[in-house]
């Protein structure tokens, strides 16, 4: 077969059944635009393999079952996103719960004896001498670390293994208080 005469086949069969294709994978992927897409690839591999195609294929039950692995394929893959979606929603519900939990116990918790200042005052005080110092000239003086570094003459890192100290520290200490945790352990 030459080449006009496998357009000439290729544009016969492309307009004989490409509606006819389109229709029957939109029965199983619902939109319009996505069994047009897919019934394009499927042309678009015919042509790019046109050379072996013509010849040795019979080419309609080739083009309905290459739509419907490609329509497989398709909601396969749709399949996955619809529950990747699902499982980040369900993440995000728990994460909404959970805040929402945390500041009810919160509001339980402040509206006994103790407020958020007797609340952190605690938790630092519990903290080592040293590393109370370092946390407070960072955290509630606003010093960087290598001003308290120079102000204390000791090592950044020396900074840094403190400060994580504290940071587990007041984490377990102030574990029913997440506000009072991000207003601590994040800068604003």
């Amino acid at each position: 077969m030459n080449k006009s005469e496998t357009i000439v086949n290729f544009e016969n069969l492309y307009l004989s059944y490409f509606s006819k294709i389109k229709h029957f994978a939109k029965v199983y992927v619902i939109s319009e635009e996505d069994a047009e897409n897919i019934v394009q690839d499927v042309f678009t591999e015919l042509w790019e393999n046109r050379n072996t195609r013509f010849e040795y294929t019979n080419l309609v039950a080739y083009l309905f079952t290459s739509t419907k692995n490609k329509c497989l394929n398709f909601l396969r893959h749709k399949t996955i996103v619809q529950e990747s979606s699902d499982k980040i929603q369900e993440e995000y519900n728990l994460t909404l719960q959970a805040s929402l939990n945390s500041l009810e116990a919160l509001d339980v918790d402040l509206s006994s004896s103790q407020d958020m200042g007797e609340v952190l005052k605690s938790a630092l005080d519990a903290l080592p001498d040293r590393c109370r110092q370092i946390f407070v000239m960072n955290k509630l003086e606003g010093k960087k670390q290598k001003e308290i570094a120079t102000i204390l003459n000791i090592s950044i890192n020396t900074i840094e293994t403190q400060m994580g100290i504290a940071y587990k520290h007041l984490r377990k200490e102030l574990k029913n208080y997440l506000p009072l945790m991000i207003f601590m352990f994040f800068d604003c």
